[in-house]
């Protein structure tokens, strides 16, 4: 049963390390492929271009923080548990600045659109 149980929780563990590459790959790409699309953009003179760049990394780092999250089901100790805690609030206070910056670059956007 031990056998059992000690082959169970590295199959966990593998799937889990898989897991959290992936979500912080995709957060990756998800950053990569925004910031050239806003440089390309940005090049352009696009007023647009800024809220789309804010939401591109609000949501590459929800998946970062995803990544993390998923990380603390294979934590062993208390420092590295602790650790990834304050990275997680870090994470969380980023993604809250950028969404309440999403908010005031649309109502900005608005303004800009309404008045000629």
């Amino acid at each position: 049963m031990a056998d059992f149980i000690s082959a169970f929780e590295a199959i966990i563990h593998s799937i889990v390390e898989l897991s959290v590459i992936l979500l912080e790959l995709f957060g990756v790409c998800i950053l990569i492929v925004t910031a050239v699309q806003c440089f390309y953009r940005w090049t352009k003179h696009d007023i647009e271009m800024r809220l789309d760049l804010a939401q591109g990394i609000a949501l590459a780092l929800e998946f970062k923080m995803g990544g993390e999250v998923l990380r603390t089901v294979v934590v062993r100790e208390w420092k590295e548990l602790g650790i990834l805690g304050v990275i997680i609030v870090l994470r969380g206070l980023l993604t809250f600045l950028i969404h309440w910056e999403i908010k005031h670059e649309e109502q900005a956007l608005e303004k800009k659109i309404k008045s000629p």
